[in-house]
């Protein structure tokens, strides 16, 4: 046996569920060796695509991903997908094939260990066949354990060696560590902010998934209303006191609410600019709690009265635990909860509740009326991925999603084209789900491989493209006066191209033309659909102006 292949059979021994990847004589041996040891495998049509569909996975499914990929071109293909992982601190394993150390003038050759570092991945190596076992274990529990994407490179001369003999009878992986319990005095200091609130929020974010049910019952027992992050949008579904995403995405009423508390509590949220609107989404005088297990992250992003260190749900448990029996505090008892809030909240605190104006021509449809007719078609059971765009607040905050694992949102680099390998991911990692892409012609377009990968895959998804024939972000933000020549591109026929790489398509620019999907949700969904929607112009979404704002 090569080191190649014990590489392949000790990251299958460790549980990796799927991995992902485009091969070249760098991989071959190693993603063989991971096939036969019962990792299924996806191949991407690029490394992009390939390092996206393993971060979705990852996210969706809640394990660590497996992304395999051949020397210097294959990695530097991948840099963009390998960046959105890291900063969004998915727990992904990355097995990159590297130039032997002799071969110093090869073509392949580049310092990809500072390449990795320099967009936030962690670099890791198999340094000889003796420590082969012990890097790659070394590599896995950093990503699981720490939630990090770690590129574990791997020089060709050494994949070539003989392993030893037993190799693998060196794996002792002793299991993720207990989450880490907040301290006595942090929690008594959490509960005092608490009692002392009037109006509390409880704002959840990645950290919080799995946490849902125990935030819930905080919130019941303090009076709080309930709010996420775009990551964590779900959380909270069919709670009468949800308020969905807080941020740009935030509809009317939810920023009111939001902006009106007393206390937030961030939840496994990071407190970015997106979250609270560059800050002015929370009240000048309301108390801001953190609870992260991350200290690094306490008040990275604005400063906080008070951080707690410790995992999201051991903290949850300790504060319902020291919390008086019966009525809630005086917060829960005269602030935000009420029947009439409930129905308030029921009625419009969600954007498809909210009025809004046609805009819709003979030859284009609103994007927000396309928006509530698409979710109000969907099965419930559905898992959401969303590319980068002026549309993306639409599919956003107009379509529901059953649960935390139902959105997928791979935004924290703000890369264009991300958005079809996304699906893909979220796809095979819920397959119990109907998997809907929301994306625009200019993401569509710049993904377009891996649009073959769907078919290919014969995975039955719905991908609604908002067309304006456009990179419509730049379009809006710099206004009329400015020179769009850039920027604005004849008008496409993508759904002829979808038809022509294989998948069901149809262009919509009425309501009437939704039939189609109507059609295709009736079965038997063997392959993907593509809607070509020719949206009319919004002026500018209305969280672009908030996201803009930071500029």
């Amino acid at each position: 046996m090569q080191v190649a292949e014990l590489v392949g059979r000790a990251v299958a021994a460790l549980g990796a569920g799927r991995a992902f990847g485009v091969v070249g004589s760098g991989n071959f041996a190693v993603t063989n060796a991971l096939r036969a040891a019962g990792v299924p495998f996806t191949a991407a049509r690029h490394e992009g695509g390939a390092a996206t569909m393993a971060d979705a996975w990852a996210r969706t499914s809640g394990r660590v991903g497996v992304l395999t990929l051949h020397q210097g071109c294959g990695l530097t293909n991948a840099v963009t997908g390998v960046a959105e992982a890291a900063k969004s601190r998915t727990p992904l394993l990355v097995l990159a094939a590297d130039t032997a150390g002799s071969a110093v003038r090869s073509n392949f050759r580049i310092d990809q260990d500072a390449l990795v570092r320099s967009v936030g991945a962690v670099p890791e190596r198999v340094h000889s066949p003796a420590s082969a076992v012990p890097d790659v274990l070394r590599a896995w529990r950093t990503a699981r354990d720490t939630r990090r994407t770690v590129v574990l490179n791997l020089p060709l001369d050494v994949q070539a060696a003989p392993a030893p003999e037993d190799a693998l009878a060196q794996l002792r992986d002793p299991g993720p560590p207990v989450p880490a319990r907040p301290g006595e005095a942090a929690v008594e200091a959490l509960a005092a902010r608490v009692a002392a609130a009037r109006r509390p929020l409880l704002l959840a974010g990645r950290g919080a998934r799995g946490a849902g049910p125990l935030l819930r019952e905080l919130a019941e027992r303090t009076g709080a209303l309930l709010a996420t992050t775009a990551v964590a949008k779900g959380l909270f579904e069919g709670d009468p006191f949800d308020l969905g995403i807080s941020g740009g995405f935030a509809s009317p009423l939810a920023a009111e609410l939001i902006t009106g508390a007393d206390l937030v509590v961030a939840w496994g949220a990071s407190l970015t600019a997106w979250t609270t609107r560059h800050g002015r989404l929370l009240g000048e005088d309301a108390v801001v709690v953190q609870v992260d297990a991350d200290v690094d992250a306490l008040g990275a992003n604005r400063p906080v009265d008070l951080g707690v260190l410790g995992d999201v749900a051991a903290t949850a448990r300790a504060l319902l635990a020291g919390l008086p029996q019966g009525a809630p505090p005086r917060g829960g008892s005269t602030g935000y909860r009420s029947p009439e809030l409930a129905a308030r909240i029921a009625a419009e605190g969600r954007w498809t509740r909210v009025p809004t104006e046609d805009s819709s021509t003979p030859t284009t449809i609103d994007p927000r009326g396309l928006s509530r007719e698409v979710d109000a078609r969907l099965p419930r059971e559905r898992v959401v991925a969303v590319d980068s765009g002026n549309f993306m607040g639409y599919p956003s905050a107009y379509w529901s999603v059953p649960d935390e694992r139902g959105f997928c949102f791979t935004q924290a680099f703000q890369s264009v084209g991300l958005g079809l390998a996304t699906l893909v991911g979220a796809a095979l990692a819920a397959p119990d789900r109907l998997p809907v892409l929301g994306t625009g012609d200019g993401g569509l377009l710049m993904a377009a491989a891996e649009l073959e990968t769907l078919v290919r895959l014969r995975l039955g998804a719905v991908v609604v493209v908002y067309d304006d024939a456009a990179y419509g972000a730049e379009v809006h933000h710099f206004g009329p006066d400015a020179d769009h020549g850039a920027v604005v591109f004849p008008d496409t026929d993508i759904a002829a191209w979808a038809r022509g790489a294989g998948a069901a398509a149809a262009t919509v620019r009425s309501t009437a033309d939704l039939g189609a999907l109507d059609a295709w949700l009736a079965g038997p969904r063997e392959g993907p659909i593509v809607l070509d929607c020719k949206i009319s112009s919004d002026g500018g979404a209305w969280w672009l102006a908030e996201a803009f704002r930071g500029h």
